[in-house]
């Protein structure tokens, strides 16, 4: 009986079975709260990208102008009169708004987040892939559960944003990548730089998953060798031109790039003692790891088999994470959004020390399959702990005031709906604008601006406005006043 049991388990049916069970478990968690209107955790950021999609939505597909409702100098020092957003290439956005044109059962904002889940789902894949392949089923199937169930990454991986997609990509090309170095086929390695590609153009923080690629590389051919191979350097090539070849683009619209050399290093804040706390004590040890995670993790990174081709596989992966949170100090540190590009790492590292740990028989083998298992329980309880308020809609009346605006305003109506330069509300009116006064209210009406939306009635603005200005509809928690018919002073 027990021999069955045993050729059951190591059976491949069964490998496959329980992969299939994480697939289900990874979409079923992303799916809470699928439905909430953008204005949960991040949504400046949430509404920034689907603002490009709703505009794609409403005026067609132009990949290579994408727009957006901000209108303001706020982002990027100009005035933007078209609504310009030049920041990544909007590889989201289309397939967003392709899988909404062609399966519209759900909301626009449903399957903004359906494309992010549906990223991760491939990136849960190509996780177990690089696991499988590296180590065997139990690191694969591992790393896979570990990338599906982090709270932290469940979160922002049901989100409005293109860095999961992102992360898609260049997990794929990693995969497909290690399956060239294995089984040495060209079309591997072109397959793989052409997810390279694509990460970068959806993210190009992207780029530090090429350290392990490049580990593999000068594994298989040495550092000299690849320049003597004229298909790796075609791979260089498709994987980083088009990037150039966009960010050449843009350069024609700099009213619509964004500052950007702030995430580098803008407050200095880089190695100083609040960057060490903040990335790798709160987000990586707190916060994603829920503290007892770093016990398998520290295993994991220590792991050396000296036997394998590619023994320094996951220093490789981890090195390239450190390079980012340091390179992108800043932005690391004030957006936590920005270590989903670390968490492939970590779900193959946390498999890498679990199964190490599993098997390590220097140990008492009820202490540390104890300690194993309640450091898996850690990771999962106190990261939901801490991630459950993500979900909340704390203000809810930005979403109600933009309902009104929408059914009240003209389609092409400018907007002002400040909301301390945050986004989130000009995107619930479905209107061009400013998310912000940021300049007198004659200069703004001279540009255009026609209408005025508060969710702050008490505000100073707000106060003064309505009594300059015809009132649209004012409500408990809002007000609408068209700045086209001043009210007259007798």
């Amino acid at each position: 009986m027990r021999n069955k049991i045993d050729r059951v388990i190591k059976s491949n049916k069964f490998e496959y079975f329980l992969l299939a069970l994480i697939l289900i478990l990874s979409f079923a968690l992303r799916l809470y709260k699928i439905q909430n209107p953008v204005a949960d955790w991040h949504s400046w950021r949430q509404a920034d990208t689907a603002s490009v999609s709703r505009i794609y939505l409403d005026e067609g597909i132009d990949l290579l102008r994408p727009k957006y409702h901000d209108i303001s100098s706020i982002q990027t020092g100009y005035f933007n009169p078209e609504g310009y957003r030049f920041v990544e290439f909007p590889m989201f956005n289309l397939i967003h708004v392709v899988l909404f044109k062609t399966y519209g059962r759900f909301t626009f904002e449903v399957w903004g987040r359906l494309t992010a889940v549906i990223g991760a789902l491939f990136t849960v894949l190509a996780v177990y892939g690089i696991g499988r392949r590296l180590w065997g089923k139990a690191h694969g199937l591992l790393a896979a559960f570990f990338y599906a169930i982090i709270p932290f990454n469940i979160y922002f991986t049901r989100v409005i944003l293109p860095d999961p997609l992102a992360v898609t990509f260049a997990t794929i090309s990693v995969w497909l990548f290690l399956v060239y170095f294995q089984e040495s086929k060209t079309k591997y390695a072109i397959a793989s730089s052409i997810f390279f590609s694509l990460a970068m153009l959806t993210k190009p923080h992207s780029i530090f998953f090429g350290l392990p690629i490049a580990y593999m590389a000068i594994v298989k051919h040495g550092f000299r060798g690849i320049f003597k191979q004229k298909m790796l350097l075609l791979c260089i090539d498709i994987a980083l031109v088009p990037f150039f070849l966009w960010r050449t683009w843009i350069n024609n619209f700099l009213e619509g790039i964004p500052h950007f050399l702030w995430s580098f290093n803008g407050d200095e804040i880089r190695f100083r003692p609040s960057f060490w706390r903040w990335i790798y004590s709160e987000r990586l040890g707190n916060l994603i790891l829920g503290v007892w995670g770093l016990i398998p993790l520290s295993f994991g990174a220590l792991v050396v088999d000296e036997k394998h081709k590619l023994k320094y596989f996951v220093q490789s992966l981890l090195l390239g994470m450190f390079l980012y949170t340091t390179i992108f100090a800043t932005a690391s540190v004030r957006h936590d959004y920005y270590q989903v590009f670390v968490i492939p790492a970590v779900a193959l590292t946390l498999a890498q020390g679990t199964v190490y740990l599993w098997n390590k028989k220097e140990y008492n083998i009820w202490l540390r399959r104890s300690l194993v298992i309640f450091s898996i329980g850690m990771i999962i309880n106190s990261g939901a702990d801490k991630i459950k308020g993500f979900y909340n809609i704390n203000h809810y009346e930005i979403v109600e005031a933009g309902m009104a605006a929408d059914s009240l305003l003209p389609k092409d109506a400018l907007v002002i709906a400040p909301y301390n330069g945050d986004t989130a509300f000009l995107y619930q009116t479905k209107r061009s604008g400013w998310p912000i006064v940021d300049t007198g209210i004659e200069k703004m009406i001279k540009k255009g601006a026609s209408y005025y939306i508060s969710v702050n009635k008490g505000d100073s603005d707000s106060v003064t406005f309505k009594r300059m200005f015809k009132t649209v509809v004012e409500a408990d928690r809002y007000i609408i006043l068209d700045l086209t018919s001043p009210i007259s002073e007798k």
